[in-house]
């Protein structure tokens, strides 16, 4: 399975209620899409999900990502 499509499995099963680990499953995949991104962040300490594919993430430096896929199936992390 590719990085970007492992991401999203994970992301959507953050959205089930039966699955309390998901949010720091989320969490963790969420910091290392945005460092992989070379974005400032240390860690994400927050994410809630937008819609589908697309979560705003807050960081513990103090960072806000809005990351999502875009039309060419491209992961992306916009500051906020």
């Amino acid at each position: 399975m590719h990085g970007h499509m492992k991401f999203w499995a994970v992301m959507a099963m953050a959205v089930a209620p039966s699955l309390p680990f998901a949010a720091e499953d989320v969490a963790k995949d969420l910091t290392a899409v945005i460092a992989l991104l070379g974005l400032p962040c240390g860690q994400v300490v927050s994410a809630t999900p937008r819609g589908n594919n697309e979560y705003n993430a807050v960081c513990k430096d103090g960072n806000r990502y809005r990351v999502y896929t875009n039309a060419q199936g491209r992961v992306v992390a916009e500051k906020q």
